[in-house]
């Protein structure tokens, strides 16, 4: 397969961390490989580090070897002004916890990434307005992050990491916090806005019934990844 099908690429990554006098060594030699246009779920034990993957794939830490490239472009060893500018242009992130600002409204929190990026607020705010009705929060724009409930701030989530218009979507756990029911719907709002918005995703979880769902499956156990049937 040529490699600019891949929009993401992992080369004999490793990530190591100090434990005292000692290293702890989460993986070495990884190699991934995410399609355009892909669904890929990640799963493994707790521990495996997945979390760990994950944030070094979003260029949030810096691998202790191997080389990560997005569409064909290296990243690794960038100086973090590059960094941020790719995590903020390319990249739209989903965590557990949501991380949002509560004395903010919606849109505010929705229109961040934009307004971060330079753009004037008036056209941020119209951004983050059109995305908060595409998850269906258009009539909650202007209640404080704190005023909703965790499926409407997850929403919310959703809604800013798609405001930027990134091409990868990269998602921790995005129904962990949630009930079965708020996280199915969750799920099935992910699966949309991927096909919607032409994303390339990747999402950690545990949710057996979340992962079934993605095109394709890779477990993380034992610093090696391996190919689960969805």
């Amino acid at each position: 397969m040529e490699p600019r099908t891949f929009l993401l690429r992992a080369e004999k990554l490793a990530k190591r961390y100090r434990s005292g006098e000692s290293e702890l060594e989460i993986f070495a030699n990884l190699d991934l490989d995410v399609r355009r246009g892909e669904r890929l779920a990640l799963m493994g034990p707790s521990g495996a580090g997945k979390s760990s993957l994950l944030h070094l794939l979003g260029l949030l830490d810096a691998p202790s070897a191997g080389r990560i490239f997005l569409d064909g472009r290296e990243l690794t060893g960038l100086p973090e002004p590059d960094l941020a500018r790719v995590r903020n242009f390319e990249i739209g992130f989903v965590w557990q916890i949501n991380t949002l600002l509560p004395e903010f409204t919606a849109e505010e929190n929705a229109a961040m990434p934009l307004l971060i990026r330079g753009e004037a607020a008036p056209k941020a705010i119209a951004a983050a307005r059109e995305r908060l009705a595409e998850v269906g929060l258009a009539d909650r724009a202007h209640h404080r992050a704190g005023e909703l409930s965790g499926g409407e701030q997850q929403r919310v989530v959703l809604a800013r990491a798609l405001a930027g218009r990134p091409r990868l979507l990269l998602a921790d756990e995005p129904t962990g916090n949630l009930d079965e029911d708020t996280g199915a719907r969750i799920m099935e709002l992910l699966e949309r806005l991927h096909t919607a918005h032409g994303l390339t995703s990747l999402y950690v979880t545990h949710n057996q019934a979340f992962a079934r769902r993605a095109e394709r499956v890779l477990e993380l156990r034992h610093g090696a990844l391996h190919p689960l049937e969805a």
